[in-house]
């Protein structure tokens, strides 16, 4: 979707009535929003009482995965005077902060360890101008992916990790998946990159590995063309397990983590909180409550595989 359409079916959603506890009418809030919103934050912000053109105005700042470009695109709302920052990864945070001690931050999925990466003072009381879900990641979740890939595809004997080279935050989880694949007694592969480019390079290199098993991190870089990895996974016929389902729904084979439309709908709520006089210090960081397992049959098909029953126990969704 682009822009212009994205920002009209925004228009076309929202234009509601105030619902009870909403701001008063003639205030007209602006919020900033870097990385594309899921449908789930505007629901929220409608059930809420907001509608865009009354009584807030919002303003869109676009990456399309090359997250160099996140200090310039922060700067740009800082010098917008936003009322409140909606920001949708660890990276995008992290440029936030750096930018503005002042302006109310909400992250969505901000990182894997907050407080580790000097976000917030504490979970429970944030401290400064930054709150929001963090998105946290523990060792048993990472290892997790490593279980119901080995799971899935008792074969996989050597495990690739995809990642962004740039991204601190899934390089502080590489450890725990290290872990994990030893305990199975797996072979961990790392491959790191930085541009989309280096895609086809990062494939070509696993193959020659060997490795017969994929972990692909939900980076920001990877987002604005996710149906890409799925193909180049399907031309390598690699079973591969995603941290979000939107992968599985582009034709991966499978993912595991927490709801982004969740998180979204609840940083909707922030965002409400703080317009109506909250302070985000005060305000304590949540943790994903809501997790999904997915699972794409007509993938696991191609890929000559038979989901085992003790994984279809668990899973949340099947595509078929």
């Amino acid at each position: 979707m682009n822009r212009r359409a994205f920002l009209c079916g925004l228009t076309g959603t929202l234009a509601v009535p105030f619902a009870a506890g909403a701001q008063p009418a003639g205030k007209v809030w602006r919020i900033g929003v870097l990385v594309p919103a899921e449908p789930a934050f505007r629901q929220g912000l409608r059930d809420l009482g907001y509608a865009e053109g009354q009584n807030i105005v919002v303003e869109y700042r676009y990456a399309h995965g090359k997250t160099e470009l996140y200090p310039e695109l922060v700067a740009q709302l800082v010098r917008l005077n936003v009322d409140v920052m909606v920001v949708g990864s660890g990276p995008a945070t992290l440029a936030a902060k750096g930018a503005t001690q002042t302006i109310p931050i909400v992250g969505v999925s901000m990182g894997g360890d907050p407080v580790g990466a000097g976000l917030v003072a504490s979970l429970a009381r944030p401290g400064g101008n930054l709150t929001g879900v963090s998105g946290l990641l523990g060792s048993g979740f990472v290892g997790k992916w490593v279980e119901l890939l080995k799971e899935t595809a008792p074969r996989t004997t050597r495990v690739c990790a995809l990642r962004d080279a740039r991204n601190p935050v899934s390089e502080r989880f590489l450890p725990n998946l290290q872990a994990a694949a030893e305990t199975l007694g797996l072979k961990l592969q790392v491959l790191a990159v930085r541009e989309l480019r280096e895609l086809d390079s990062a494939f070509a290199a696993m193959s020659k590995e060997g490795s017969s098993g994929l972990v692909v991190f939900g980076e920001a870089l990877f987002f604005p063309h996710r149906s890409r990895i799925p193909e180049l996974v399907a031309k390598y016929r690699l079973p591969a397990i995603y941290e979000f389902r939107v992968f599985v729904d582009a034709g991966g084979l499978m993912s595991y983590g927490w709801s982004l439309p969740d998180l979204w709908r609840r940083a909707a709520t922030y965002v409400d909180k703080i317009l109506k006089g909250a302070k985000p210090g005060d305000l304590s960081v949540e943790q994903p409550t809501k997790f999904e397992l997915v699972i794409n049959l007509k993938t696991a098909k191609a890929l000559g595989l038979t989901i085992p029953p003790s994984v279809l126990l668990q899973t949340n969704e099947v595509i078929e």
